[in-house]
């Protein structure tokens, strides 16, 4: 049975039990601060077990795109390593929100196994919570009679509360949960050994393929577990493991899934899969990684140095350097492998097919990015050993520099050193890995309670500010957090007409009034689908009435930015072409940001263009047109551009100005007619990541202040070239003439300088075997550095420290030859920070050649002195 079959039956199959289908949320997490990835099919469903949200279907079914690179097996660095692991992922699941609960979901899984997928029944073997008394859980005794009606006692089995305990987190939904496990060795290793002895012992053979969780206890902060109103049934089946048993396969590798891709990977190798240990895991990694990353780009998040884009960098560069050591591929490749999956799996994620050219791009620059950032390494790598290895050992220091400053693998670093008999210092690298990781944790640590109830039932708050910026509220709950040190207070009303950060708009700020006080608002944040309004003061009784009120000004002039980013996305794709599709924005008062698919740079008079068409559209004062609750569907029959990687309601919100000119998707606050906007000036462009651009712009009186200064300058300028007729004439005549002088200067300086190298050369001195030239120079900063390095070229075992001043500052350079850096341990680095100490200075540089700035220009004499005291 081929994978889109196994996909479809089931989906079909829980169809026929009234079950909704739901599609696949965005891999990319967009408004939970808790989670950067979907990891789980449940995620798009937190609102409603928390009790935020209200379920519009009481059954759902759905696969889900997941992604997960770290906790229990998941590890990026060993996927590839076993056969059934992975980063991205489908996970295939059925949900009941307070409807049936665990006999319908025990009786439909054995069915949907063993009689439509004709799984034997003698191979599976079921798991139960055995309880946990330091929890006060007693056994699931009701899931284990309900297995009892359908299989022997002998395939049901008792599982921890590590293995068969499902939670959401350290406080949420939680519930015992009952695991399907698969026995898929061969009849003789079975006769051996029962399954039963194998499950959750690691086998690859005897493996999970389904969970069963059933969600009936709310955990609190403090450890204990409330019974929830409403019990809940979430369910996951890996899609991929599934294929692998029904196909009659030993790996997941092996299915219709990932085998064209390795198959094509060994006709570009000419290396056959199967025959190598370490070129298998090379053609996993990459077979494994290349779905991971093309669905993240699909949904919007890029490779980057940041968040999410930069753990889509992480994997992709991995799969980049498998091919490189292990493959041969010394050239882009992976984005060759992408017609492959989009063959596969574009035509139930379309996302994936409609992007095919884009996601292709983005990848190769990426690789082509990567690949030179390797040659980089390698070099730095060689330079290292040549020059300052000791003891045969790599500094842990140096290869973790090699990885956080020039992002080139630990593991090259250590294949290359074994390479040469060498030996990597991982206890050195590990511990300068933790130190970031630990200043990184610290930098983001958040702490929360429990929340405080206030108004009971209350299922969502409605937002009323699209219409009005006052409203009458009741506070539904609250709860004090510590966010780097800092205590802040979220607060959830019954309605608000404050806008919650989301689509790139920033939060409202403004005041709750109230008898018992004002409380400031600062900012207002989406928390999946919890409006949460955070205050850095709380009344003490709280009040349970308020009067919520959006701070107007920052509230207009952040709805002027973002209608002027929805005029300038049209006109984008006018000038540039369809391509130029939204790939990010932020929107606040102050300016506009928009980032965008497009992959050359935004010439001026491009530029100039886009501009025109937007002050068109704002002078022609054009009434937004707007519609509520609109079936999606209709929405995009209108013309509505949706953004990939955003998910929408069935029932979305559409904003056009002028239908024919811009239509789109969006919940975000807008001017009521464009003459609001007043002016728009773009004011910068520039490339953030491969094929995205960048630009910023500003409007209304922003963008007059922008206008403003640049008039200013241009009279200053004029005033300063005597008001010529052609400034730009003026100021093209002035630096021609600075030019012809700058190299005047520069042939004097050469000629001073060869003149100041042989004196140097002449009085150098002998110290311990060391000659040593000490002297104060009047030249600058790239004179006393070229000199520094033909001194190096004369002169055997030199310890050079030239002490030069220019335009009344005084500096420091400091050049040392290799053997010194070797043999004596001396370090041009730590040397020029002493010696900077006399110059009221500082500096540093590499182990040979090292520079210092300073205040102190008496200080010169001191610094020749002190290095000749250092020898």
């Amino acid at each position: 049975m081929n994978s889109e079959k196994i996909r479809k039956l089931f989906i079909e199959y829980f169809e026929k039990k009234d079950h909704y289908v739901v599609k696949s949320a965005p891999m990319v997490v967009k408004n939970d601060p808790t989670l950067m990835f979907t990891n789980a099919g449940m995620n798009q469903f937190k609102d409603i077990f928390l009790g935020n949200t209200p379920p519009k279907y009481k059954r759902v079914v759905n696969t889900q795109k997941c992604l997960r690179v770290s906790g229990k097996h998941n590890d990026l660095e060993e996927v590839g390593h076993d056969t059934y692991h992975h980063t991205m992922f489908e996970m295939m699941g059925n949900w009941s929100f307070g409807d049936y609960f665990k006999k319908e979901a025990i009786y439909w899984a054995w069915e949907l196994l063993t009689s439509e997928y004709n799984i034997d029944g003698e191979r599976l073997y079921v798991t139960v919570f055995e309880g946990d008394k330091s929890n006060g859980l007693e056994p699931d005794n009701e899931a284990y009679d309900i297995w009892k009606e359908i299989v022997p006692e002998s395939r049901i089995l008792y599982g921890s509360k590590k293995d068969n305990f499902w939670e959401m987190g350290d406080t949420g939904p939680c519930g015992p949960c009952s695991e399907i496990h698969i026995d898929i060795r061969d009849d003789e290793a079975r006769k051996k050994l029962d399954g039963s002895e194998l499950v959750n012992k690691e086998h690859p053979e005897v493996i999970e393929i389904w969970n069963l969780v059933f969600i009936e206890f709310n955990s609190k902060a403090d450890g204990s577990l409330h019974i929830l109103p409403a019990k809940h049934v979430d369910t996951g089946m890996g899609f991929e493991r599934l294929c692998m048993v029904l196909q009659g396969k030993r790996s997941n590798y092996d299915t219709d899934l990932f085998k064209p891709v390795i198959d094509k990977l060994s006709e570009m190798t000419s290396k056959t899969y199967g025959k190598d240990n370490q070129t298998d895991i090379a053609m996993r990694v990459v077979a494994d990684h290349l779905r991971a990353v093309a669905f993240a780009v699909a949904d919007g998040e890029l490779p980057s140095n940041t968040g999410a884009g930069y753990v889509i960098r992480r994997i992709l560069r991995r799969a980049i350097r498998y091919g490189y050591t292990f493959l041969g591929l010394s050239e882009p490749f992976v984005y060759k492998l992408l017609p492959l999956l989009v063959i596969k799996m574009g035509k139930y994620f379309p996302e994936l097919a409609e992007q095919e050219d884009f996601i292709s791009k983005v990848i190769k620059q990426e690789e082509q990015t990567f690949l030179r950032t390797l040659a980089i390494g390698i070099q730095k790598f060689e330079e290292y050993v040549n020059k300052y290895l000791k003891n045969k050992i790599v500094d842990g220091k140096f290869a973790f520099e090699l990885f956080d400053t020039y992002g080139f693998p630990i593991d090259l670093t250590t294949l290359m050193a074994r390479e040469k008999g060498l030996q990597v210092d991982m206890e050195g690298f590990d511990e300068n890995m933790k130190k970031q990781k630990e200043r990184s944790r610290a930098a983001g640590v958040k702490q929360a309670v429990d929340w405080v109830d206030v108004k009971q039932n209350v299922e969502q708050t409605k937002f009323t500010g699209y219409d009005s910026l006052e409203a009458e509220a009741g506070i539904v709950k609250y709860r004090k957090i510590k966010v780097k040190g800092k205590h802040l207070y979220h607060i959830v009303l019954d309605k608000t007409p404050f806008y919650a950060e989301a689509g790139g708009q920033v939060g409202d700020r403004g005041v709750l009034v109230s008898d018992k006080g004002n409380i400031k608002i600062i900012d207002t944040q989406k928390e999946n689908e919890l409006t949460i309004h955070v205050a850095e003061n709380l009344p003490d009784p709280v009040p349970e009435k308020v009067v919520a009120k959006v701070d107007k000004s920052k509230r207009l002039l952040t709805a002027n930015n973002h209608s002027a980013t929805h005029l300038m996305h049209s006109a984008l794709r006018k000038i540039l072409g369809e391509h130029a599709q939204q790939k990010g924005s932020l929107v606040d008062e102050k300016r506009l940001r928009f980032d965008f698919s497009h992959f050359e740079k935004v010439t001026a008079e491009q530029i100039k263009q886009i501009e025109k068409i937007v002050n068109e559209k704002i002078r022609q004062n054009i009434e937004v047109e707007e519609h509520r609750e609109i079936a999606l569907e209709k929405a995009k029959e209108m013309g509505a551009t949706a953004l990939f990687g955003e998910k929408y309601d069935e029932l979305a919100r559409v904003v056009a100005f002028d239908k024919e000119y811009s239509t789109e998707l969006c919940g975000g606050t807008h001017v009521k007619r464009t003459g609001q906007i007043g002016f728009f000036k773009i004011v910068s462009e520039a490339a953030i990541a491969a094929g995205i651009r960048r630009i910023e712009a500003v409007t209304g009186p922003e963008a007059e202040k922008y206008v403003d200064k640049k008039v200013d300058l241009l009279n200053d300028l004029s005033d300063i070239l005597k008001n010529p007729k052609d400034i730009k004439q003026a100021v093209k005549k002035l630096v021609e003439h600075s030019e012809s002088l700058e190299k005047k200067i520069d042939s004097l300086q050469k000629a001073q300088a060869g003149q100041i190298k042989q004196e140097l050369i002449n009085k150098q001195e002998k110290i311990n075997d060391v000659n040593f030239i000490g002297r104060i120079v009047e030249m600058d900063a790239k004179t006393a550095k070229n000199l520094a390095f033909e001194l190096k070229q004369k002169v055997d075992d030199l310890f050079l420290v030239l002490a030069y001043k220019h335009n009344n500052k005084p500096g420091i350079a400091v050049m040392l030859s290799d053997n010194l850096v070797k043999t004596k341990d001396l370090h041009a680095g730590e040397i020029v920070k002493e010696l900077a100490k006399e110059i009221n200075g500082g500096g540093g540089g590499q182990p040979f050649f090292a520079t210092a700035g300073g205040k102190n220009l008496q200080g010169l004499d001191k610094v020749i002195s002190k290095a000749r005291k250092m020898l």
